[in-house]
């Protein structure tokens, strides 16, 4: 009996292991086992990206094959280092660090060796990767851009981090994904969902059959395309007039709060950020910290909004039921307050009323009124919030919740603002204190984006829908309550009419007579901002920005925008003329004043930008 158990020992495990190994290759159904079973490989067919489509349906993102060099490190058999490194054009110490990162990220899973191959790249070393064990050639799409603009918009796509991989576990090493804009915001939308198949591999790691005849297989499918609000022609039109300066464009159809235009300069062409030129050419964008492509001016930068914020003073003033329409103020060049000091104003008309003084951009006017707002309450405090209160029902001081990361709240300053910037109560503060907020030169500071949108409220006589880049996903509307539920403003309809009409009036007889649109009533403001930096360590004063706002008809708007042009003297010298020949170039397709067109392509602000290295003087309230 003792001989006997040996060979029942024995033979009593190699029926175990017969059984266990029929329940694996044959019964058992557990997907976890193709994880685990080390003669099981997978691989992976990444689907295509959806499409970028413009809102009249021209492509603007498509998709372009490529191919990706990978490596599983146990499956690596010795090669010829140095002639690998020169197919792969990279050098031999650059190969031995992927291989490295690739032991790090799994000695069993795939890595990234190197990516996207041309197509030429792809048939040369094709017919020579029989010569290097564990190294295969995987196939995957990189955007093809058919527009050179927009890339603020559209954003790019680029290899996950290690802090990605770890944070999601879709994505692994090697795999591609969005950043910054449309990209980034619709990546889930945009990437689609890859595919695999498992192959059992025998012991020179061959694929020799499907795993369970492809039970646990997927097929890729195919990210959904997407419909931007965007007008593609209008985009490209907006970057042009900007060339040479710096700036924001924002565009919106009052109607629905679809963005028409997101035009930020300097700006960059998006096919430098595809491919293996992707990196070197993003480090040189990035390390641009003096013209700064990579800034999203039109959403991210902040200005002092100027004259355009004293149509929403007006609606607030109004509102409060602190003037009258026909109520007229005199204007000696200016307005003298508190010990001697006094806002200063251009030579214009005087004296004004509310249309007129909009009209005439008139500080003076304002300045009263803006007071008489905060004055009506008993403490200047409960003055400024109340104010505040009406200014952010415009969707000032705040994200407007738009879909696309980045962003500034802008600053709009309440009465815990002031007590903390004077001290209070050790020191009194009054009306007087924050009287610049009257004519947008305070403390207030806004983006491009939120004056476009406040503008669009106005036309609309007290409304507006959040603004937003995407009109549709896979052909379906968009039915995001965040976008298509009206945002109403403190202020009541009645009180638009006047504003509606001193805006009008900017271009009959006002600031901005000379940029009248033949054929379309046309509202808007000019505004001029004090523009300051910091000079080896001294504030100075620089040449003023150039602001303008305007919506378009006067009945029935079709378009809103603001336009902040930098160190742009006045506000319709640059600004000004930007925004008639945008509202032109929407509503009447082609552009008639060839003259002022001219004149803006061939008038550049680089020396402006050059002063603060160059020392030359600045041009102050020209």
């Amino acid at each position: 009996m003792r001989k006997l158990l040996p060979i029942l020992l024995v033979s009593f495990t190699a029926f175990l292991f017969l059984i266990r190994l029929f329940y694996l290759q044959v019964l058992n159904e557990n997907y976890d086992e193709v994880s685990t079973n080390i003669s099981v490989r997978k691989v992976y067919d990444y689907p295509q990206r959806g499409y970028i489509y413009d809102r009249n349906g021209k492509l603007m993102v498509g998709n372009q094959p490529a191919y990706d060099v990978m490596a599983v490190p146990l499956e690596i058999k010795e090669f010829d280092t140095l002639e690998l490194a020169s197919l792969l054009k990279l050098t031999p110490e650059r190969l031995e660090t992927q291989l490295q990162k690739a032991w790090r990220y799994s000695p069993r899973l795939a890595s990234l060796i190197t990516p996207q191959l041309t197509k030429k790249e792809y048939a040369y070393l094709q017919e020579r990767m029989h010569k290097y064990e564990g190294f295969y050639i995987q196939k995957r799409s990189l955007r093809d851009y058919n527009v050179d603009h927009s890339s603020n918009i559209l954003g790019y796509i680029a290899e996950v981090g290690q802090g990605e991989i770890s944070q999601n576990s879709y994505y692994q090493s090697g795999d591609l994904k969005g950043k910054q804009g449309v990209e980034e915001q619709y990546e889930k939308v945009l990437r689609g969902e890859r595919g695999v198949k498992h192959y059992l591999r025998d012991i020179h790691n061959k694929n020799i059959k499907p795993f369970k005849e492809g039970k646990f297989d997927t097929l890729s499918q195919k990210g959904s395309d997407l419909h931007l609000t965007i007008d593609a022609e209008l985009q490209a039109y907006g970057e042009l007039l900007l060339q040479g300066k710096r700036g924001g464009i924002v565009a919106i159809e009052p109607s629905t709060g679809e963005i028409l235009s997101l035009v930020t300069a300097p700006s960059y062409d998006p096919d430098l950020l595809v491919g293996r030129k992707r990196s070197r050419n993003f480090t040189r964008l990035w390390y641009d910290s003096i013209s700064k492509p990579l800034y999203n001016r039109a959403l991210q930068a902040t200005y002092a909004p100027g004259s355009p914020f004293k149509a929403l003073t007006g609606l607030v003033a109004l509102q409060e039921g602190v003037v009258g329409l026909k109520e007229s103020f005199n204007c000696y060049g200016g307005y003298s307050y508190g010990r001697g000091a006094r806002m200063g104003c251009h030579n214009h008309p005087s004296p004004v009323e509310m249309v007129t003084g909009i009209a005439h951009s008139c500080n003076a006017y304002f300045a009263q009124i803006y007071r008489r707002t905060i004055e009506k309450y008993d403490t200047p405090q409960k003055g400024i919030d109340v104010w505040q209160k009406h200014m952010a029902s415009f969707g000032l001081g705040d994200y407007l919740g738009y879909d696309l990361p980045v962003g500034s709240p802008g600053l709009l300053p309440d009465s815990d603002y002031y007590n903390r910037a004077y001290n209070y109560p050790t020191y009194k503060w009054y009306a007087s204190a924050t009287l610049s907020n009257a004519i947008g030169q305070g403390e207030v500071l806004t983006t491009p984006v939120q004056l476009a949108n406040a503008t669009a409220a106005i036309a609309n006589k007290g409304w507006f829908y959040r603004p937003h880049i995407i009109k549709s996903v896979a052909g379906s509307p968009i039915d995001d309550e965040k976008y298509t539920t009206k945002q109403v403003t403190t202020i009541d309809k009645e009180h638009f009419e006047p504003i509606i009409q001193g805006m009008h009036d900017v271009f009959n007889y006002g600031t901005a007579s000379y940029l009248r649109v033949p054929g379309i009533e046309v509202c808007g403001k000019t505004g001029t901002s004090e523009n300051y930096t910091v000079v080896d360590g001294e504030r100075m004063q620089l040449t003023d920005h150039s602001i303008f706002v305007a919506f378009a008809p006067k009945e029935n708007p079709k378009i809103a925008l603001a336009v902040f042009v930098e160190n742009g003297y006045w506000g319709s010298r640059y600004a000004g003329r930007i925004s008639s020949l945008m509202i032109e170039k929407y509503l009447k397709d082609e552009i008639e004043r060839k003259d002022l067109e001219k004149w803006i392509l061939s008038n550049t602000l680089e020396d402006e930008y050059a002063k603060p290295y160059s020392g030359e003087p600045f041009k102050i309230n020209q």
